[in-house]
């Protein structure tokens, strides 16, 4: 999950960057099913894919119209919410996948990760209302925060559903079919858009950025992220999240785009809180 959090956070910078440039569903559709060669090849390679992997395919396209609903709608709301901002959203996750796992799984989450969830969804409030409390009784909150949040609920829906609907397959047998599932709601889905797309006149940004979120931000990610869905609770799967604010103003510096607000950087901090009561291991 430290991993998966890192490389999660350039989503952000590339996502912002390219948002505005193709649309979402095309770039999503492309991503997956170049992030599905990948892990395929990975998996042959291996011999982690079988064919008996794939029973049950109503199991593969209900993860893969999950997963492809939350990137579908990240890169919507990247198109107007700034990269910190829109990290500081994700950390709300943990919070609902904690719900979801004991709705779908029944697994009670301890006080003390209760205490840390409950620390960084301050923190990533005081990060979306910018510090500013009079935004929050006014519930003022940027339409672009708003889209990736409801985005935000099918990711932390998918991870309790990736250990509810796990029959023992490996973790890159199931990214591989989630992943192939993914490509085909997409492809369906935005159809229309993706016919539509001049893609011989994208700017090399986008192509560059598709092989970063292909392979580093989906291909390895979603491998980690089923490895640690069927060993560690929901909750604390999705409690690492707590770390993407901090790795996404390394990447916004990298890229010279400058440091948040101060206000930001406090709520930030809440967060921090949040990782030092979580990391501690707890059987």
């Amino acid at each position: 999950m430290l991993v998966f959090c890192s490389m999660v956070a350039g989503s952000f910078t590339f996502g912002a960057l390219t948002a505005n440039l193709v649309h979402p569903v095309a770039f999503q559709a492309m991503r997956f099913a170049f992030a599905a060669a990948v892990v395929g090849l990975l998996g042959l390679a291996t011999g982690q894919i079988r064919l008996s992997d794939a029973r049950a395919p109503w199991r593969w396209l209900i993860l893969g119209g999950t997963f492809s609903t939350y990137f579908v709608l990240m890169f919507e709301g990247l198109k107007t919410a700034p990269p910190v901002s829109a990290s500081a959203v994700m950390t709300l996750m943990p919070i609902m996948t904690a719900i979801f796992s004991w709705i779908l799984l029944r697994q009670v989450t301890t006080r003390r990760i209760a205490l840390a969830l409950g620390i960084g969804a301050l923190g990533a409030l005081w990060v979306i209302f910018r510090g500013d409390f009079n935004r929050l009784l006014a519930l003022d909150v940027g339409r672009g925060e708003a889209i990736y949040f409801f985005g935000c609920v099918a990711h932390a829906l998918y991870v309790p559903l990736v250990r509810w609907l796990s029959r023992g397959e490996s973790a890159v047998s199931s990214s591989f079919w989630v992943l192939c599932a993914g490509t085909l709601v997409l492809t369906v889905y935005g159809w229309r858009p993706i016919m539509a797309t001049d893609y011989a006149s994208l700017p090399p940004i986008v192509w560059i950025a598709l092989g970063y979120l292909s392979i580093g931000a989906m291909a390895v990610t979603f491998v980690c992220l089923n490895f640690a869905s069927v060993r560690l609770v929901g909750a604390k799967v999705m409690a690492y999240t707590y770390l993407t604010p901090g790795w996404v103003i390394l990447w916004e510096l990298a890229f010279d785009h400058g440091l948040p607000d101060p206000h930001v950087l406090a709520g930030l901090a809440l967060t921090a809180v949040a990782i030092v009561l979580l990391l501690k291991h707890e059987a």
